[in-house]
C-alpha cells in the first residue's frame, strides 16, 4: 500500500466487491476518514495506485472521489502537487441542502413555522441559561437598533428585518448548541420570501414583532428559561397563525 502523507495510520483498502464496486470504494475511503485513519490534510495515493489497490477502472475511482468531495470529506486539487486531500467534516453540505429545499418550496411555510416553534423555544431557554453579561449587552444593542427602525416604520422594514435576523441568530449562538446555530442561520437566510409573500407589513405589525423580541431579550437577561421559552413559542405561533390564514385565502 503506498504511503499516505502526514499520517501515522494507513487505511487497509481492499479490492472493491464486484457487485457494488463504486459504492464499496466510497464506503472504504469514508470509513477510513471517519475512523481517523485518514485525517485532515492527508493525501490519498495517486489515481493509478488507488486503481490498482481497489482493482477498479480510473472512471469508477473518479466517480467515487466526486461523491466523497460532494459529501465534504475530501477536496480534489488540480495541477502539480494536486490530488485528493482529506478535509475536516463541515456543515456546509447539510446547510446548502436545507437552504435549497426551502428556496425551491419543498418545505412549506407551515412546516417551517411548526419546526421553528420547537427549535426557537429551546434556543431561547438555553440562551437564558447560558448568556453572559457581554451577550446581554450585545442583544440590547440589537434591540435598540431594532427600535430605531421600528420608530421609522414601514419604510425601514428591510433594515428592521435584517436586524431581526441578526438578533435570532445571535440568540442561537448564545444557546451554545452548534446544530441550533447552523439551522437558525439557514432558516433566517431563506425565509424572507415567505415574509414578502404572506406578511402584510404595517406599523402595527412591526410594533408587535418588536414588542415580542424586546420581551424575549429581557427574559434572557433575567435568566428566566421558562419565560424565554414561552415568549419565543408565542412569537412563532403568531407567525404560524398569519401563515395559515393567508394560505386559506390563497387557496380560495
Amino acid at each position: 500500500m503506498p504511503e499516505i502523507i502526514n499520517n501515522s495510520f494507513q487505511p487497509s483498502f481492499q479490492k472493491a466487491k464486484k457487485s457494488r464496486i463504486f459504492q464499496d470504494v466510497v464506503d472504504q475511503i469514508q470509513e477510513a476518514i471517519l475512523s481517523r485513519r485518514l485525517i485532515e490534510g492527508d493525501r490519498l495515493p495517486p489515481e493509478r495506485e488507488l486503481c490498482e489497490t481497489f482493482n477498479i477502472s480510473r472512471g469508477t475511482l473518479r466517480e467515487a472521489l466526486r461523491v466523497l468531495e460532494y459529501k465534504g470529506l475530501l477536496e480534489i486539487k488540480l495541477g502539480t502537487g494536486g490530488g485528493a486531500v482529506i478535509k475536516s467534516a463541515g456543515m456546509e453540505q447539510f446547510t446548502e441542502t436545507l437552504a435549497l429545499l426551502i428556496r425551491f418550496g419543498k418545505v412549506s411555510v407551515i412546516d417551517i413555522g411548526e419546526f421553528r416553534v420547537g427549535i426557537e423555544s429551546q434556543i431561547a431557554s438555553l440562551a437564558a441559561e447560558k448568556s453572559s453579561d457581554k451577550d446581554i449587552v450585545f442583544l440590547e444593542k440589537l434591540i435598540k437598533k431594532l427600535k430605531k427602525f421600528k420608530d421609522i416604520g414601514v419604510s425601514a422594514w428591510e433594515d428592521f428585518l435584517e436586524t431581526d435576523k441578526k438578533l435570532h441568530v445571535e440568540i442561537a449562538r448564545i444557546s451554545g448548541n452548534v446544530l441550533y446555530k447552523y439551522v437558525d442561520d439557514v432558516v433566517y437566510d431563506n425565509i424572507k420570501r415567505y415574509f414578502d409573500q404572506y406578511l402584510e407589513i404595517t406599523d402595527s405589525s412591526i410594533d408587535a414583532i418588536y414588542n415580542d423580541l424586546e420581551q424575549l431579550v429581557q427574559a434572557i437577561k433575567k435568566k428566566d428559561r421558562h419565560l424565554a421559552s414561552k415568549l419565543a413559542k408565542k412569537h412563532v405561533n403568531t407567525f404560524i397563525a398569519v401563515m395559515r390564514e393567508k394560505e386559506v385565502i390563497i387557496a380560495e
